[in-house]
């Protein structure tokens, strides 16, 4: 792809932008403080000069990214407000209102891939930086901070034996219908059944039926896979289009409940891993864990986030801490005082610890509990309740947008706190002139 540009110019016969919205309108504002060059230079990065049509600017694809985590918006519900909204055509660089989309929705999707998380962070610094320059978080603020880790689940339904093994079977059914595969049997009506009685038999604890019908699910799946890999032996091109689904379901079929080690549980999301909670309503989640850092201090924009980043593998939350200050400390610029694994540099303090508290201390690790409303705001408010990009790279990006929509919402609510406050004063001041 070739360089993206942006030459946009007004219109004469569309009407400009500037002059049918409020200027003091705190979206219009954010605008005019996000360093939009630095934002360009990092997503233009990832394209080449060469022959083929230019991408679309950069601007509008940053400001589609915010605006999208920043609201909670699917791709296709934040095109249809895009084209009816003069505030988001604005923030996305536009000069005259636009009546038609300027690009596909499918453009956000590519441009996701091709960016990933690396450059996306980018956008978190976009924000840091808004939140310095308007005073909403200060150095100080930056240099002690709280991790903790979370779940975001991947947008699956509750794996169950039968359910993956019905899964399987309707999937490779369909896959050898596509490719003029002939089946023997395809097994799709009484597999159906099969699974539904699973499911009854176990809701009325008839334990011996149900493991008959998983037992019938489990055949009916094994004759399938060797009738495939039979019809397609010696074809190349049918046992690469095969041979990733064939292997799925053949670890479908022999995975047991009580296995250690990595499952499925999710045919079309295989990075899905079980994290367990302790959570009385939800003991297990379906996902990735995600670190989030916020400053252990309270500014006064609100609790931002500092550092996200999907960790796969379900690593312990104590050896991740290392790299995520390091991590940290590349994206905000500024030393942090705790750390991990860095006895001359950082102090780790956890709670119970005795020796060597101050009353300072004391106080900053009770702040230490301000991290758990932040991720559930990022979680409920920006779209990591339930990821819908896919794969581990969908995992990180995901992570990454969530926490600067959380961020930008932050500070669209900020600005219009100190709008709010503006008047207030000039109103007192008017007031008072005229008393006297």
């Amino acid at each position: 792809m070739s360089k993206p540009r942006d030459d946009r110019q007004k219109d004469l016969l569309l009407p400009a932008l500037d002059q049918i919205i409020d200027m003091g309108h705190p979206l219009v504002r954010l605008a005019t403080l996000i360093d939009w060059k630095f934002l360009g230079d990092r997503f233009g990065s990832v394209c080449q000069t060469g022959p083929g049509q230019p991408g679309p600017p950069t601007r509008l694809v940053a400001g589609l990214f915010i605006l999208k985590h920043m609201h909670n918006l699917s791709d296709e519900v934040l095109c249809a407000r895009w084209i009816e909204n003069p505030y988001y055509q604005y923030f996305c660089g536009e000069l005259s209102f636009c009546h038609r989309l300027p690009f596909d929705r499918s453009s956000m999707t590519r441009w996701r891939q091709r960016l990933g998380e690396e450059q996306l962070v980018a956008l978190i610094q976009g924000s840091l930086s808004v939140a310095h320059k308007t005073g909403a978080i200060g150095p100080k603020d930056v240099e002690r901070v709280a991790v903790d880790s979370t779940v975001q689940p991947k947008a699956v339904a509750h794996p169950t034996d039968a359910q993956l093994m019905h899964r399987a079977i309707t999937k490779l059914v369909e896959l050898a219908k596509r490719n003029r595969v002939p089946l023997r049997q395809s097994h799709l009506r009484l597999a159906k059944r099969a699974a539904i009685m699973v499911g009854r038999y176990t809701r009325a604890h008839q334990f011996k039926r149900a493991r008959r019908q998983l037992k019938f699910l489990r055949t009916r799946l094994g004759r399938i896979i060797r009738d495939i890999r039979r019809k397609i032996d010696g074809d190349v091109v049918l046992q690469a289009r095969f041979g990733s689904l064939l292997d799925l379901a053949q670890r479908v079929r022999t995975q047991d409940q009580h296995q250690r080690g990595p499952k499925v549980y999710a045919l079309h999301a295989p990075e899905v891993e079980c994290i367990g909670n302790g959570k009385a309503p939800a003991p297990y989640e379906f996902g990735c864990k995600v670190s989030i850092a916020t400053p252990v201090t309270s500014p006064k924009g609100g609790q931002l986030v500092l550092h996200a980043k999907a960790l796969h593998g379900n690593p312990f939350d104590g050896h991740t801490l290392g790299p995520v200050v390091a991590d940290m400390e590349k994206l905000t610029g500024v030393e942090t005082r705790r750390g991990h694994n860095h006895p001359h540099r950082f102090r780790v303090w956890i709670s119970g610890q005795v020796r060597r508290v101050t009353a300072s201390i004391r106080r900053e690790m009770k702040r230490c509990a301000a991290v758990e409303p932040v991720i559930g705001h990022v979680k409920a408010e920006h779209r990591m309740d339930r990821n819908y990009l896919k794969g581990r790279v969908g995992d990180c990006i995901n992570a990454v947008l969530a926490a600067a929509g959380h961020n930008f919402g932050l500070l669209l609510r900020w600005l219009a706190e100190l709008l709010r406050a503006v008047i207030r004063a000039l109103a007192e001041t008017v007031s008072a002139q005229n008393i006297a």
